[in-house]
């Protein structure tokens, strides 16, 4: 049983990862540091704030559903190719020996925190590329992209949507439509083998899952009001913050 100051705190993360998620990308940078802060073990606060954060990817499909028209069988073929990278990368989280996960987590934070930090570049980048037809090797990215999405999701979003960008010829928007449902995707997949084999805290998720949710609902609102450049620079500087200090512990 959780005390209600840690209610408090992991409703205050909860709020501001479905805030920075709906912002820039990167919401686990806040609330996985939060889940260890109140001292749950690597793998445990990893597994539960993937399940925690699983509404959000939710709202990113429902946002995106006009850019997903015509996209279908795009889509479940790439779905596909996901699931079987999500049941993959979810299968070694859980079998990975909890010393060598905390080994890791360091360098999987910062790693995410330089993918978010290169996310507008990756943007401009892809969006004028002139590139025909689709490659096979889109399937190779998808599936690592899934297997690292449910082994660490930090940076998801941010790797699936470079991949898609590379070998897909289309408007920007519906490639990133694409993306939301890669994401859900394998999110719902790690929930699942979460939820039947991880050690999630069932508490903590009841706490941080309707306040990313309304995090998210509210990141939309301050989107006008706080460039999201802002926004992405502070939560990069605090996650290799966050992996400096895990190094060092």
């Amino acid at each position: 049983m959780i005390e209600l100051s840690e209610i408090a705190f992991l409703a205050g993360a909860g709020l501001l990862a479905g805030a920075v998620n709906a912002l820039a990308g990167g919401g686990t940078l806040v609330s996985f540091p939060a889940l260890l802060a109140l001292g749950y073990p690597s793998i445990t606060a990893s597994v539960t704030n993937a399940v925690a954060l699983w509404p959000g990817y939710l709202g990113g499909v429902l946002g995106y559903r006009a850019e997903l028209r015509g996209q279908r069988r795009r889509a479940t073929v790439l779905s596909a190719t996901a699931v079987l990278g999500a049941i993959a990368g979810s299968s070694l989280l859980l079998l990975t020996p909890g010393r060598l996960f905390d080994s890791l987590v360091p360098w999987l934070v910062a790693f995410a925190s330089l993918a978010l930090l290169a996310q507008p570049w990756l943007r401009k980048r892809f969006e004028g590329d002139g590139r025909q037809g689709t490659s096979r090797l889109i399937y190779v990215g998808v599936f690592l992209g899934g297997c690292y999405g449910a082994y660490f999701n930090g940076g998801m979003g941010v790797l699936l949507l470079a991949v898609l960008a590379l070998f897909l010829h289309d408007n920007l928007h519906r490639v990133n439509a694409v993306r939301a449902t890669l994401s859900l995707v394998i999110s719902t997949v790690s929930v699942v083998a979460f939820s039947l084999f991880g050690p999630v805290r069932w508490e903590a998720v009841a706490v941080v899952a309707p306040a990313s949710l309304a995090g998210g609902f509210l990141g939309t609102r301050v989107a006008r009001l706080m460039p999201p450049a802002v926004l992405r620079g502070v939560v990069v500087v605090f996650g290799l913050g966050v992996a400096t200090l895990l190094a060092l512990r």
